[in-house]
């Protein structure tokens, strides 16, 4: 007993000083532990001119389920919800050109619809003719640009408080933007709990040092970040999709947080009319990113909804 005492003691101690000395490393060894919780691993693949890295996990035979991050977000958005997924379906999701490990270039077209083409390359460099496919937020309106342009290629389409329709009510967000705001975009350390309580309704605990490692990652690319904002506000709000909700033939499932203040649930509302005999599941006390606010509960019925599709 003693000796297994010392051992504790010692690998308590070690967790500590990396905490506050080497906080990076252990920020990486608890994603890595919500990834192999998950079954995922890290992988990478040429195209559209671009290396995509991506995480990959769950059933190796069973049907593919890509999923696509929002504005800001990247592949391990996707951590916490794979887990409920991974026995099920054959699980991918990628990072997107201009976020976490992808490419992070000024001059490339970040619209829905050029950012459902190069995920169409993506699709393509891996080999998969059709997928089940679901987005949140920003990932959720490129989601929806696949789905009128590549219909034949989906067995399925999730929308995860998606970007991209105009509800009757405006958001938050909404509000913001038209005031020359752009809210997504930390300025400083104290902005990522901002942040977080802006896109979750009830945000977890975030260790000190931790929100450190996320805002030295975000802070080199605020320029490029404000710049893709820019574009995703402008389409969305000058350019919405509700007049061709009607042209989505894939098998729709429309999922949102009702105290999301980002998209206000009346967009969901919007859609769920618009597209074809949609279904719609709206939680209480979830904000904007409900795979995550309430993983095992979203998964409960997605994969009711992917079951029958």
């Amino acid at each position: 007993m003693y000796p297994l005492v010392v051992i504790l003691a010692v690998a308590l101690a070690a967790v500590v000083a990396l905490y506050f000395l080497a906080p990076r490393t252990l920020f990486g060894w608890a994603r890595n532990a919500q990834r192999r919780k998950g079954g995922m691993a890290q992988k990478s693949i040429e195209a559209a001119g671009l290396t995509w890295p991506y995480l990959e996990g769950g059933k190796a035979d069973g049907a593919v389920l890509v999923l696509v991050h929002g504005f800001g977000g990247d592949k391990d958005n996707w951590s916490f919800y794979a887990p409920h997924v991974k026995d099920h379906y054959r699980v991918i999701a990628p990072d997107l050109p201009g976020f976490g490990e992808n490419t992070r270039a000024a001059g490339l077209d970040y619209s829905g619809a050029a950012q459902a083409e190069r995920l169409a390359a993506f699709l393509d460099a891996l080999g998969i003719e059709t997928c089940h496919l679901g987005g949140n937020s920003m990932g959720g309106l490129i989601a929806l640009h696949f789905a009128l342009k590549y219909p034949q290629r989906l067995r399925s389409l999730t929308l995860f408080n998606n970007a991209g329709v105009i509800g009757p009510d405006e958001s938050e967000l909404q509000r913001m933007v038209g005031r020359g705001e752009s809210p997504l975009v930390p300025r400083s350390l104290a902005d990522v709990d901002k942040l977080m309580d802006f896109i979750v309704h009830k945000p977890r605990y975030i260790p000190g040092a931790f929100k450190k490692v996320m805002w030295q990652d975000m802070a080199p690319h605020q320029g490029l970040l404000d710049a893709i904002f820019a574009q995703i506000a402008e389409e969305a709000l000058a350019k919405p999709l509700n007049a061709r909700l009607g042209e989505v033939s894939v098998p729709t499932q429309i999922v949102w947080g009702r105290h999301d203040r980002l998209l206000d649930v009346s967009c969901a509302t919007v859609q769920h009319q618009g597209i074809r005999d949609s279904e719609l599941v709206v939680f209480e006390d979830v904000g904007h990113v409900p795979m995550i606010e309430k993983p095992a509960e979203t998964a409960r019925h997605h994969l009711a909804f992917l079951a029958r599709h």
